[in-house]
């Protein structure tokens, strides 16, 4: 006795993509299909579709990601410079906070967009979530 599993979406091949060209392109906030249109619409909201090629975001899912990694990536950045100042010149306790704050600050404005832009990028080339035209519906319709 066999049994068939029917689908009610159809199978479309899927190219592959290159992940680090994608990563690279969304990291300069461009579109990751075209290379040529813009990721972002704001500073951190990204556009619906690209403005070029068409090809749509607003299904994307960075979610806490890009804060997670800029933390990460500042945090190791800032505290050695900080260990090292303070091994290095000894300075006063208002100097290490009137140079470490604006510093760190600066840093993670300019490091968050990137890195949203490469993780968005990144689940464009993995065809994750909504990419994928293969895949079933992130909220399926209810009864």
């Amino acid at each position: 006795m066999t049994s068939q599993v029917t689908s009610s979406f159809s199978l479309q091949a899927k190219p592959r993509r290159d992940v680090f060209a994608a990563m690279l392109q969304g990291a300069l906030c461009r579109c990751p299909n075209c290379q040529s249109g813009r990721l972002f619409g704001g500073f951190l909201k990204v556009s619906d579709t690209c403005s070029h090629c068409g090809e749509t975001y607003s299904h994307h899912r960075a979610d806490d990601a890009p804060p997670y990694f800029t933390i990460f990536i500042v945090g190791h950045i800032i505290v050695p410079l900080v260990i090292w100042a303070e091994v290095a010149f000894k300075p006063a306790l208002w100097l290490h906070m009137a140079i470490g704050i604006p510093l760190t600050i600066a840093m993670s404005l300019a490091f968050l967009r990137p890195i949203k832009g490469a993780i968005v990028a990144l689940q464009w080339a993995n065809y994750m979530h909504g990419f994928d035209p293969n895949a079933e519906p992130d909220f399926p319709d209810r009864a």
